[in-house]
Order: C-alpha cells, then sequence, then structure tokens
C-alpha cells in the first residue's frame, strides 16, 4: 500500500520542526518540506486554519496536522512501527514527551533570542553562518527586538529561565537514568526533549549545562546543526552552576 501524500511546514531552525523529521526519518516516510520565512503567521493559519499560526503543520492527502505532539501521535497511527511509544515504557514516554512540550520546549526559543540580544551580530549562527557587518548588525538588532516581543521575552524572564534550568536539565538526566529517553531506539520523548536540547547547544554559554548525556542525547538524534554564539554572551553571573 502507497503512503499519503505527505507536506511538511517548517521554519528554520524551528526545533518543533527538527522533531517532526526526526520521526518521519525514523518511519521510513517520504515527504516534501516546505520552509516557510518569517514572518509566518498568516501563511500558517491560511493552510492549518485560524488560530494555528507556529510551525510544524503536517499536511497528509491534504488533511491539516498541527503541532509537533498532534503530528507524532498522527504518524504513529499512520505507521505503527517503530513505535513512539514503546511498551512497557509508553506511559513514562508520555508523559516525558508532555514536559518536553509543555515546560522544555519554549526554552529553546528564549534562551538562544536572550543570548542573540547581547551579540545581535551572530544572528547568523542560528543557519550556521559566521558574524554580521555593520549594517547587517543593525538588521539584527531590529529583528531580534521584534523577536523578543513576540516571544514575550524580557531581561528579567531571561534571568528567571536560567536561574531554573539546571532543574530542569537535572529532570533529564534523571529521565535518561531511568531508561525513559536516551536508548537505543529513539522514541516521541527523545525527539521532543532532544530537539530543544541541540538548538540549545548553539549557545556555548550553555554548554558546561549541557555536557555529557543531555549534550549526547541531543547530538544522538540530531548530529547535524551548524551554528554557535560563543560564550559570554549572557551578562556575567547570570548562568547558574549545574546541580
Amino acid at each position: 500500500m502507497s503512503q499519503p501524500e505527505l507536506v511538511l511546514h517548517v521554519l528554520p531552525p524551528s526545533h518543533p520542526c527538527m522533531g517532526v523529521e526526526g520521526v518521519l526519518r525514523l518511519k521510513g516516510l517520504q515527504y516534501e518540506k516546505v520552509s516557510l520565512i518569517a514572518p509566518h503567521a498568516a501563511e500558517m493559519q491560511r493552510i492549518y486554519g485560524e488560530g494555528q499560526t507556529t510551525v510544524p503543520g503536517l499536511l497528509i492527502d491534504g488533511e491539516p496536522v498541527h503541532g509537533s505532539r498532534r503530528i507524532f501521535a498522527r504518524l504513529e497511527e499512520l505507521k505503527p512501527t517503530p513505535s513512539l511509544y514503546p511498551t512497557p515504557i509508553a506511559e513514562q514516554v508520555r508523559a516525558a514527551e508532555i514536559w518536553g512540550d509543555g515546560e522544555f520546549q519554549d526554552l529553546g526559543r528564549r534562551l538562544p533570542w536572550g543570548a542573540l540580544h547581547f551579540r545581535p551580530e551572530m544572528l547568523g549562527a542560528l543557519g550556521g553562518a559566521g558574524p554580521l557587518d555593520g549594517p547587517g548588525t543593525d538588521y539584527a538588532m531590529r529583528y531580534i527586538h521584534a523577536t523578543w516581543k513576540y516571544h514575550k521575552l524580557t531581561a528579567a524572564r531571561l534571568a528567571e529561565d536560567l536561574a531554573g534550568f539546571p532543574e530542569k536539565i537535572a529532570h533529564i538526566q534523571s529521565l535518561i537514568d531511568e531508561g525513559v529517553i536516551g536508548g537505543d531506539e529513539p522514541n516521541a520523548a527523545d525527539f521532543q526533549i532532544g530537539a530543544t536540547l541541540r538548538v540549545m547547544l548553539v549557545v556555548g554559554d550553555l554548554h558546561p549545562l549541557l555536557s555529557g548525556a543531555p549534550e549526547a542525547l541531543a547530538r544522538k538524534w540530531f548530529p547535524d546543526y551548524a551554528g554557535l554564539i560563543p560564550a559570554g554572551a549572557y551578562p556575567a553571573g547570570w548562568v547558574p552552576a549545574r546541580s
């Protein structure tokens, strides 16, 4: 039986989009990838319906499925093997996936964009490019300011995110230690959490907090992701030690 037509709408360098692509590769499904250009909210709403302004979105024979968790579930129905929710840890994987989507995923936006506020010439790092020149940096400053506004990011919010980051990494380490994620075969939580970890590795200031098993998890399932914002971007004293 032939597979349905799959069209994936993404916005580089979105980590939820990376996660969905990881699932599609795992399941051996062929798909067309359409890369949108920001601002993309209007186009996403046109395709996926009122209020659906973010990526990723997947059309399955024209049926719109929006958001990484819904897409994961729909792809699991479409091709159950290899499973994203393997027994006997299916419930633990689902809980970790929900945590990764609801509590951890946004940090993959706020922490890199937070660092770029202090190093705007490195905006191209999110795409693997080098530092910008003067005019490029002027543009980057305006773009980053608009992105902070879009994500409701403030310096106080960024400082709070960084202060709570070691606790998040400790939870991920516990999931790895318990065998929920980081096994020989990836599951839904591996893709959900691993993609967020991978995009965080673009921030040099976070490397000490991510070293060891969390970094290995990210690189295992998402080896190719270029770019680096050199350490020292965040203000002195804002990055805590790992708990």
